[in-house]
């Protein structure tokens, strides 16, 4: 998942030249973002074996991506005000060593509530990684460079979430879960020494702690919270039939309408909302709602289709969805040297979308034979539309805003992306586990066993047990059970075409926010993502 720095403008009298040193630094800083951004999905192809170490459900498994994402949304906001209170060279690494540490805790987790206190560590520690690879792209590079830097951090943004479930699954079935977390050791160290190399150290202002925005950050991440545990915990809960979803619920409104009351009138607001009143940035970062929920809710729901219904290990899970990644690698470069200064930036969104719903909508019709060839298309499809989403919708979104805003921009603009992907993780979920009990439901209404084809199917599984050696009793029972089995997996199919067909609407539908923008082609921007 791509994130963005809350920081100012570099100085416009940056030198042209780059020495060895900072393009260190800025190698490292992306290599830090890659791997924040690769442990959202590498988690994903290996759920089953996770939540079977841990003695817990994939439904429940689904907060092993959603606990790591609301950390990163709750600290996106706080990075360049941290940073600039302990310095950027002192933050990022201990930060890198912060996610080191909880990465190795996470491959010790022994249950459930472990993985997620580690992956909310891994998160808030993630989060900084991400923005600050932006930020040092900014202040480092001169103007002519930053091009180079904006493909690197693409790269971060779109190829590692592709390939996180294929390395997750490879490293899974080789070397055991434990593994997709303890990959980010020797990286990490690299990024550390990169990163104390390549850049000079800074002054501590513990001051601007002192004068922080304490009360918008704690309303903040109490709301985000409460909402998040309200999406994800809400179905298995009846919602409001339940008092601890109804309180969550309460508690999520009261506490982001203070944090927008006290946002609008603090001297030093946290973030500044009165950026979605500008026309791009407003219609922009709805699109970029949609954008996480296609993101990250696809991301979770295939590999636990794959693993749910085809049985697939993370191997063949991890084999199944690298089609999506590849292509991007090669793709990003081009639309940001090619297609960016010769198309309507609105009309690569507009087709990166309609590619990325169709991708969705191609899963809507899936039977339970869908598998690694069926699938092909529907990646390669996402893998054309990524590409044409990302640069262009973010140049749209900070088109006008002043250097001084930038920080605030990429802060909001980003945060309402992961938000989004929260939603379609917690999305994803619900719509599973409601859709398969209805269409369940509906099917077992369908089968009667006084139905001719229902008896006739009863008599050849029971005749065939029979000749296995079972006795008539015996048989019989197991004949149901097989029946039964099918209709269950029948319900889990149709479940999951729907929610694939509900991200994919929702990616159509944002295509009509994106023209409510202003065309800006041919302005001087500052690119954030």
């Amino acid at each position: 998942m791509s994130s963005a720095p809350s920081t100012a403008s570099p100085p416009v009298d940056s030198p042209q030249t780059v020495t060895l040193r900072q393009w260190v630094a800025v190698f490292g800083a992306v290599l830090g973002a890659f791997m924040a951004v690769l442990d959202i999905q590498i988690t994903n192809a290996s759920l089953a074996e996770i939540t079977g170490s841990l003695a817990s459900t994939l439904d429940e498994g689904a907060w092993v991506s959603t606990s790591y994402l609301v950390a990163e949304i709750i600290v996106i906001p706080l990075t360049a005000w941290l940073a600039g209170a302990f310095g950027t060279r002192r933050y990022l690494v201990a930060n890198a060593l912060f996610f080191l540490a909880a990465s190795i805790a996470c491959g010790f987790a022994s249950s459930l509530s472990w993985m997620i206190v580690c992956r909310i560590l891994q998160g808030l520690a993630g989060g900084v990684l991400i923005p600050m690879a932006f930020t040092i792209i900014l202040r480092t590079l001169p103007p002519a460079q930053r091009p180079t830097g904006f493909a690197l951090f693409g790269i971060t943004a779109t190829f590692a979430p592709s390939i996180g479930p294929t390395v997750g699954g490879w490293l899974t079935e080789a070397f055991g879960w434990p593994s997709i977390f303890y990959i980010n050791v020797i990286p990490g160290l690299l990024l550390c020494a990169a990163i104390y190399w390549g850049l000079e150290d800074e002054p501590v202002d513990l001051k601007k702690l002192k004068d922080g925005d304490w009360a918008g950050i704690l309303t903040m991440a109490v709301g985000l919270g409460a909402l998040t545990i309200f999406l994800e915990e809400g179905n298995r809960n009846e919602w409001f039939e339940s008092e601890l979803m109804t309180q969550l619920a309460i508690v999520a409104l009261v506490s982001l309408i203070s944090f927008v009351f006290i946002q609008w009138h603090h001297p030093r607001p946290l973030v500044n909302l009165r950026l979605f009143g500008r026309r791009n940035f407003g219609f922009a970062g709805l699109t970029n709602v949609a954008l996480g929920m296609g993101l990250y809710g696809l991301s979770y729901v295939l590999p636990v289709y794959l693993a749910q219904v085809q049985h697939y290990n993370s191997t063949q899970i991890g084999k199944t969805i690298m089609w999506m990644g590849w292509p991007q690698l090669l793709l990003m470069p081009l639309v940001a040297r090619v297609l960016m200064p010769r198309f309507d930036p609105r009309t690569l969104v507009t087709l990166g979308m309609a590619l990325f719903g169709s991708s969705a909508i191609l899963n809507g019709w899936m039977s339970h034979d869908t598998g690694y060839e069926q699938l092909i298309t529907s990646q390669l499809l996402r893998a054309l539309g990524q590409p044409l989403i990302m640069v262009p919708l973010t140049a749209i979104a900070t088109a006008g805003i002043e250097p001084a805003q930038a920080g605030n921009a990429s802060a909001l603009f980003n945060m309402m992306r992961n938000l989004g992907g929260s939603v379609g993780i917690a999305l994803g979920g619900m719509l599973v586990s409601l859709r398969e009990r209805f269409h369940g439901a509906r099917l077992g209404e369908a089968l009667s066993e006084y139905a001719p084809a229902t008896q006739l199917r009863l008599t050849e599984l029971t005749a065939g047990f029979i000749q296995t050696g079972s006795d008539l009793t015996k048989a019989t029972r197991q004949a149901l059970l097989v029946l039964q089995s099918g209709i269950r997996r029948e319900a889990y199919v149709m479940a999951f075409s729907d929610c694939f067909l509900l991200l994919g609407v929702v990616l159509f539908l944002s295509t009509t926010t994106i023209w409510c923008c202003h065309n800006f082609k041919g302005k001087t921007r500052m690119p954030a993502h």
